[in-house]
């Protein structure tokens, strides 16, 4: 019965799609008028390509936004090193100029076809995959669904699974098993993600950890690094960082504090979503703060204030400037974003209570010493202020933060070795 029922969510789903074709062009202007879809490349959602393919054999390599694009970086490098052509999709503008920043002759960017049978049979008949490997908790059932008629190999890498969304995808019974029982193989991050996988009727699931261990940090062009910091000079400065609605008033109100006892702050706040960017300064700048905003190239305030970094792609500038990062998604249930890239570029991480994305890394660096945990603007300016004024305490903190992530690295080689008959086995499909 179970069998039957989801068998008929899924034919219902898949009908849905193709009836909502004709809606789906207002979905994506919409989407554009957020900033989360390139309207200039709207035909590659309904899986139209718009670039060669290249001949031979070629992987698909699907990360959403760009978390998971960064996750899936060195592995993309690492199979191009090893000669196979990868086409790269994402859903989002900030996912494709994050995967542009990879670079290579090996490599094809596309967006991502939604899930409506036309438009992924469209996509898989022109690139004709020999393997396709999603990354983090992307997961289709038309897609999932198209790829096994095809008998395309269909690999999870870096695969993680919340309660959250456990319980959301076990809410459908039957049909998330035969969603999950079609893919061929997950990676997951921790055995708590396999466990929930496994549940769902993934049949073959293994534990490596997490691929964003072995991303580089993110880099900062030299002239950006060298401007900024003959500009600053010896302010002190610390980061809000990828933060979340609410945050930034929780930051604001942290700089407010912070003012009286480090003259001439400097409070760098980098929204995780830049387009909001506008109605933030606006918000910032209610309490008659003095804010810059960094994409309109306004100079750093003259005294103490905000600078605005509703950019894209600069964070790994802005943790190499400021010694203290408070790391966002965690003061307000977002689950926390990456804490990886701040330690790994010397800034002393702080971050609220919520961070299930992040669950053992936060617990790690937590355990030994390599964060501080807050849960209000006050915790946040009396941590600030402390680890600011404490310049051998940030040094400890950060060789603790380094000490906890240490056993974690590997994944990548790990990731590869479980790959390699899959890519051994790889051919261009005829079809």
């Amino acid at each position: 019965m179970a069998e039957a029922w989801g068998g008929t969510l899924l034919s219902a789903y898949s009908l849905a799609g193709r009836l909502g074709i004709p809606f789906f062009p207002l979905y994506l202007r919409w989407r554009a008028s957020t900033g989360r879809e390139d309207a200039a490349r709207f035909t590659e959602r309904h899986g139209h390509p718009s670039a060669p393919r290249p001949a031979g054999p070629l992987i698909w390599v699907h990360a959403a936004s760009v978390g998971e694009t960064v996750a899936a970086t060195s592995l993309v490098r690492r199979l191009m090193a090893a000669g196979h052509f990868v086409v790269l999709t994402t859903v989002t503008v900030t996912g494709a100029r994050t995967a542009a920043r990879i670079g290579g002759d090996r490599l094809v960017h596309q967006y991502s076809p939604l899930d409506v049978r036309p438009w992924v049979d469209r996509f898989l008949r022109y690139w004709r995959p020999s393997l396709a490997i999603f990354v983090e908790s992307e997961v289709w059932p038309v897609t999932t669904d198209q790829l096994v008629v095809r008998r395309i190999p269909h690999v999870i890498v870096n695969a993680r699974m919340s309660q959250h969304s456990f319980e959301r995808w076990n809410s459908l019974g039957g049909a998330s098993r035969r969603i999950f029982g079609r893919i061929s193989l997950a990676l997951a991050q921790t055995d708590a993600d396999a466990a929930r996988m496994s549940e769902l009727g993934l049949r073959r699931v293994e534990t490596l950890g997490n691929l964003k261990f072995d991303t580089p940090p993110p880099d900062a062009p030299p002239e950006a690094l060298g401007a900024l910091r003959a500009a600053l000079g010896d302010r002190p400065v610390w980061l809000a960082a990828s933060t979340h609605p609410g945050e930034e008033d929780i930051a604001a109100q942290a700089h407010d504090r912070l003012r009286a006892t480090h003259p001439r702050l400097l409070t760098i706040i980098v929204p995780r979503h830049p387009e909001r960017g506008a109605a933030l300064a606006e918000q910032l700048r209610s309490g008659g703060r003095l804010v810059s905003v960094r994409s309109r190239g306004e100079p750093l305030p003259a005294a103490d204030g905000i600078l605005l970094a509703d950019t894209l792609g600069e964070l790994g500038l802005f943790y190499r400037l400021a010694p203290v990062s408070f790391v966002g998604g965690s003061l307000v249930p977002r689950g926390g974003q990456n804490p990886i890239e701040p330690v790994r570029l010397g800034s002393a991480v702080v971050h609220g209570p919520d961070t299930p994305n992040f669950a053992s890394v936060y617990g790690a660096l937590d355990a030994g010493g390599g964060a501080v945990i807050v849960r209000d603007a006050g915790a946040l300016a009396a941590a600030v202020g402390h680890l600011l004024a404490e310049p051998e305490e940030r040094r400890l903190q950060g060789e603790a933060a380094e000490r906890a992530l240490r056993p974690f690295s590997g994944a990548l080689d790990r990731t590869l070795a479980v790959l390699a008959p899959f890519l051994a086995a790889g051919e261009t499909p005829p079809w």
